[in-house]
């Protein structure tokens, strides 16, 4: 018996490396799922080349409100037409600071953005740097949601005693599931499909080996109850694109190799995984099954 888990690659579009590294890793059945950002220039130009592998894997939207350029005016968030680095906007969401307004025509400019150059609607949403879950944001985005017929989302929460087994990034993957719930109570009352489990959040400056947190992240789900697997990486190689835009690049390199290399097939053979599309999760059982 397998454990079925959707391996989802953010920041498609973001830079030629990183497409590259996810289209391949796609190709070679090392993702089942990948996250775009819209708004970013590498995507329109790449998505034909992404939909080549439409029958492998998930493509969704991941709504970005942090530190690019939005693709309409946001006098209120970016009134010098940059978005705000994480830390602002938080402090504004939490503050009751942002324009829903603005949000949500935001929203709908990315989503119409992914459609236009995809040919179809996103087959989720999830936020880069996990915006998605912030107040206001959640909102526009399960009202988006509602609208996208078999659309899912992302959840970011993990059950507390996983996250201290674990001991990768503890502070900061509490703090990330911590922000989820308001977003959870909001899909399920209106009944839109997520994912039960959540891993792949550590620290970027870590210098413990990706291939020595990855069976970390797999135990989580194999010691848990059944239900829907999630686990988030960020694959890229490295360019002067990349250099130019986010500072995460060598951690990129560094799971780009593992991900694509035979140490990963085989940990995923020894754990009985078996990498799978949304569809194919399996769903928690419910008290009444």
């Amino acid at each position: 018996m397998t454990t079925p888990v959707l391996l989802c690659a953010d920041d498609y579009g973001l830079a030629p490396g990183v497409n590259v590294a996810i289209r391949e890793l796609i190709a070679a059945g090392r993702l089942t799922a990948t996250s775009v950002m819209s708004l970013c220039p590498f995507w329109a130009p790449e998505a034909a080349a992404l939909r080549e592998l439409a029958d492998k894997a998930d493509v969704g939207l991941h709504f970005t409100l942090t530190d690019q350029t939005p693709l309409g005016p946001m006098p209120g968030l970016a009134p010098a037409g940059r978005l705000p680095p994480l830390g602002r906007l938080m402090a504004l969401a939490y503050r009751g600071g942002l324009d829903a307004g603005e949000i949500r025509d935001e929203l709908a400019r990315q989503i119409d953005a992914f459609t236009t150059a995809w040919g179809g609607p996103p087959a989720y949403i999830d936020g880069h740097q996990h915006v998605h879950q912030l107040p206001t944001v959640r909102d526009a985005v399960v009202d988006a949601l509602a609208t996208l017929p078999g659309a899912y989302a992302r959840r970011c929460g993990e059950p507390v005693g996983a996250i201290l087994r674990r001991k990768v990034a503890v502070p900061k993957t509490l703090l990330i599931g911590a922000l989820g719930h308001g977003l959870s109570r909001l899909l399920d009352a209106r009944a839109i499909p997520a994912n039960d489990r959540f891993a792949g959040v550590y620290d970027f400056a870590t210098t413990t080996p990706f291939a020595a947190l990855m069976p970390r992240f797999l135990d989580g789900f194999l010691d848990g109850p059944p239900g829907r697997n999630l686990l988030m990486v960020h694959p890229g190689l490295p360019d002067d694109a990349l250099r130019r835009v986010d500072s995460l690049v060598e951690p990129r390199r560094a799971e780009y190799e593992y991900l694509k290399g035979p140490e990963f097939a085989a940990l995923l053979e020894q754990r009985g995984v078996r990498l799978a599309r949304f569809n194919d999760l399996s769903r928690r059982p419910t008290a009444a099954a």
